[in-house]
């Protein structure tokens, strides 16, 4: 970048001056260079004047080699060809324009456009990558039909494929060609094409109307025996939306390829979905069971994507939310179906708390449906994704199941084949139900999380219970004061003696800033449960006691409330010993918490999921977020003590229900299904407090478990114990052995690496150093940079605050590089210093340095450039 870039304006969307009709690619792949031909046929938009204003195309890194308008070769002074754009002045409302440009696709280190990973072609062009490929309006409001045709040697790359139907192919010589046609009509973002020696695995699905399509996954042969979960975590896919939102899939194939390098998780390319490695390939042996549910949410997300996003597309980034919020939501409604409903939503309530609320309490925050922006590969961010996921969940709190339902079929209705706005969709939801939900769509233009601060009253003589609620959101840049917002919050209320429900789940509909809630017929004094489902993305403030929330864990009825009671029980323990550390004090923790776990251990109606996800606390990142100002070192030492102090407490009990889980284990073979995942979950939770208690024998039964284990759960499980502990000979002597076996392996040595990375007693700035210089590393490959530095920099937080700032001064050194390779990682991955003013003032001051350093890099990128100017104001 040679100059301050441009700042992009929602208020300043205009029409395309012209529109693509058809789009007619040809591509010549050699090992060195690619030529792309592409025949345009263009229209001057007919919504606008009868004027005719340049066509300006974009593009980037291109070398153009022939341009004609209506088949004659245009003059050098007929055109004009910049860093990002080709510009030429058209004669009428109707013509062709045909170019050929050249490109180095194996020189592209960025992964945007088309590029090399390993021996295969690939692209990703979400969201401005085509214009890497060749001169195009690359903009989601453009859709165009596309015919494509590859021709590439027919040995190295046997395998020739594009979006659509494969409609011809032949042999010239050494060389071969395949043409595709997508008869759907979109924009340039949803082009894919991959050329490579693939190995292919087919199947095939009927769809509800009887039509067969044929579904295949293209992957390296060394990795053909991974395949399974992801073919069946996509049939499973098609005919969970055939039922639950009546998505039929409209091509007669749907394909998938696994790529090694890319920088994201997955791409909906219409048709033709590209897959990073990691989120699609997996088999018990290399693969989690966290590893097997993410790829049935992604591998879901991406084909729900066909709907939601490709057949209706957004109409310009800033409605980004609109297809990703929506399939988000999709997606995790999709889980929860195929798992515990309950901990899918306590696992997405935890990260979105962890790392959503600090995004919107940080100096990037932004509302769901940005005003601006520099780079849009930018804000691919938790905002847009999970708390919009958590706007459209709101929407079918408010409505119910069945008006959502009817909403979303007429916004299909509507759209098919447009490129639309948020307002579009809630527009569908306001026609089939009725209400006005203007004052609703604040969520898409306020950024910040709102604050609930509830308080309570019970009037015994009129046997009236009133809540009394105010909500506020906190200023967030560029917007200081905040309107109320609607809010639902879920509520039930419990006899406080029995436990029994007073008043199962009611939806209070928040409008106001303040409003008071009246429930009558209320014989005594009740317990409120509130926020149940965690029905809003907000913060929620109530005067809970330490037994009020024993009594809440112990009985609530709403599942996700009772890890929620656990959880702030655990938060107001910790906090009291945060504050006795912090004073010097030895800290003391309160007997309720052990008692009120004691209990759900010993719960038989509760199933293993539930039971580990309330017996964990609270992450150290989850309990910085909620200081003032973070204290890293002392809440490392608090949190610590506390797990030991539990485990101390709860010894026996968690002794008896390891040694039970694991003769089960044993005893069965390996499934990743909701049942035996969640016994895993509990095995290698009791694991985890067990070995705090560094004694002989449950060290013993560790390595046995890394040692015996049939599946990669309970070994990576038995692994991080061991790095996570001061067993040092063991830990080293468990890596080796792991290492020896899966060198050969990119995604199960990423874990090797990650689990490294993320131990405070394992791993300092020297460790990372050691790691990157391993034979397996490499900066270019996006996956081995967020293993190392992201496992690094977002989980060890005890080694990357060091006190000499080793740690800020490592990551930023590698952003440095990094962006010079592939801009869209080192913005990401800046991101743990951008939030410099949570900490304390030594650490402020290490952490902004930093960041000024690399604002004065001689060569800065466009991603990299915005984030530090946001970051440091």
């Amino acid at each position: 970048m040679t100059h301050t870039p441009k700042t992009i304006r929602l208020a300043d969307y205009r029409a395309p001056d012209y529109l693509i009709h058809e789009t007619h690619l040809h591509f010549e792949l050699y090992d060195d260079h690619a030529l792309v031909h592409a025949h345009l046929v263009l229209e001057r938009n007919p919504q606008l004047d009868d004027s005719l204003p340049p066509l300006v195309l974009d593009g980037v890194k291109l070398e153009l080699k022939h341009i004609a308008l209506d088949d004659r070769v245009l003059g050098a002074g007929e055109y004009q060809v910049d860093e990002e754009s080709l510009r030429l002045q058209p004669e009428k409302n109707s013509f062709t324009l045909d170019t050929t440009v050249r490109i180095e696709p194996q020189n592209n280190t960025e992964l945007e456009g088309l590029y090399r990973s390993g021996g295969m072609f690939c692209t990703q062009c979400e969201a401005e990558g085509f214009r890497k490929i060749t001169y195009y309006l690359d903009r989601p409001d453009v859709m165009s039909s596309f015919t494509t045709t590859l021709s590439a040697d027919k040995q190295q790359y046997p395998v020739l494929l594009s979006n659509g139907n494969k409609i011809d192919e032949g042999e010239e010589g050494e060389r071969h060609w395949a043409s595709w046609e997508d008869p759907h009509k979109k924009p340039a973002y949803l082009f894919a094409l991959v050329a490579g020696d693939l190995w292919c695995v087919e199947d095939s699905f009927t769809t509800m109307s009887g039509r067969e399509v044929t579904l295949r996954m293209f992957v390296e042969p060394q990795n053909a025996d991974k395949c399974q979960h992801g073919m069946d975590s996509l049939k499973k896919s098609m005919r969970w939306d055939e039922e639950v939102y009546g998505r039929e899939y409209d091509l007669d194939i749907f394909m998938i390829v696994a790529v090694d390098d890319f920088n994201m998780g997955a791409m909906e390319n219409k048709g033709l979905n590209i897959f990073n490695s990691s989120c699609v390939l997996a088999k018990p042996e290399n693969s989690t069971d966290a590893a097997f549910q993410r790829i049935e949410s992604i591998v879901a997300h991406e084909y729900f994507h066909n709907w939601s996003g490709n057949r209706v597309t957004c109409r310009d980034w800033f409605q980004l939310s609109l297809k990703e919020g929506f399939t988000v939501f999709r997606d995790a409604e999709f889980s929860a179906d195929m798992n515990s409903r309950t901990v899918k939503r306590i696992e997405d309530v935890a990260y979105l708390r962890t790392h959503q609320f600090a995004e919107d309490a940080g100096p990037l925050a932004h509302p769901v449906r940005p005003a601006e922006y520099m780079e849009i590969s930018n804000f691919y961010t938790l905002t847009i994704y999970e708390k919009g996921a958590e706007v459209v969940r709101m929407l079918h709190t408010l409505l119910g199941a069945e008006l959502f339902r009817k909403g979303s079929d007429l916004y299909f209705e509507r759209h098919d084949g447009q490129a639309v706005t948020c307002d579009d969709f809630v527009a569908a939801m306001e026609s089939v139900s009725g209400r006005d939900l203007t004052r609703f769509k604040l969520w898409y233009s306020q950024a910040g999380t709102p604050v609930l601060q509830v308080s309570d009253s019970y009037d015994a003589e009129k046997q009236e219970y009133r809540l009394q609620v105010r909500q506020n959101c906190p200023p967030t840049p560029g917007q200081p004061v905040k309107e109320p917002m609607v809010i639902p919050l879920a509520t039930g209320l419990l006899d406080a003696v029995t436990g029994e429900e007073v008043r199962g789940t009611q939806v209070l509909e928040l409008t106001e800033a303040s409003q008071e809630f009246i429930f009558t017929g209320i014989a005594s004094q009740p317990l409120p449960s509130l926020l149940r489902g965690f029905s809003a993305p907000v913060r929620l403030e109530y005067a809970y006691s330490r037994e009020q929330l024993a009594f809440l864990l112990a009985h609530d009825s709403d599942g996700f409330n009772r890890w929620e009671a656990g959880q702030q029980l655990a938060i107001q323990v910790f906090s009291e010993a945060l504050t006795q550390q912090q004073n010097g004090q030895t800290p003391a923790f309160d007997p309720q918490l052990a008692q009120a776990l004691s209990k759900v251990l010993a719960d038989t109606q509760l199933d293993e999921a539930l039971k580990a996800e309330i017996i964990s606390l609270p992450s150290l990142a989850y309990l910085l977020e909620l200081q003032t100002e973070a204290d890293v070192a002392n809440s490392h030492v608090v949190r610590e003590a506390l797990r030991l102090s539990l485990a101390q407490q709860l010894e026996q009990p968690l002794r008896e229900i390891y040694q039970q889980l694991r003769e089960q284990a044993r005893a069965t073979d390996y499934r990743p299904e909701a049942g035996q995942i969640g016994r895993r979950r509990l095995q290698n939770m009791t694991l985890s407090y067990l070995m705090l208690l560094e004694q002989d024998d449950i060290l013993a039964a560790c390595i046995a478990q890394f040692e015996q284990a049939d599946n990669m759960t309970e070994r990576m499980a038995a692994l991080a114990n061991l790095v996570n502990n001061p067993v040092r000979e063991q830990a080293e002597q468990a890596l080796a052995a792991f290492e020896q076996e899966f060198a050969v392996d990119p995604l199960v040595m990423d874990q090797w690496f990650s689990v490294q990375a993320s131990s405070p007693l394992f791993s300092d700035t020297a460790q990372i150093r050691q790691l990157m210089q391993h034979p397996a590393f490499s900066i270019k490959n996006p996956n081995k940079v967020r293993a190392v530095l992201g496992a690094f920099s977002q989980h060890n937080l005890p080694q990357f605050h060091a006190a000499d700032g080793s740690g800020y001064a490592l990551l930023a050194e590698q952003v440095a590089v990094l962006d010079g390779l592939n801009p869209q990682i080192s913005a990401r991955m800046v991101n743990p210093l951008t939030r410099w003013q949570r900490y304390q003032p030594r650490q402020q001051q290490q952490m902004r340095a930093e960041l000024e350093k690399l604002q004065q890099l001689p060569k800065i990128s466009r991603d990299l450039f915005e984030v530090l100017e946001k970051s440091l104001g």
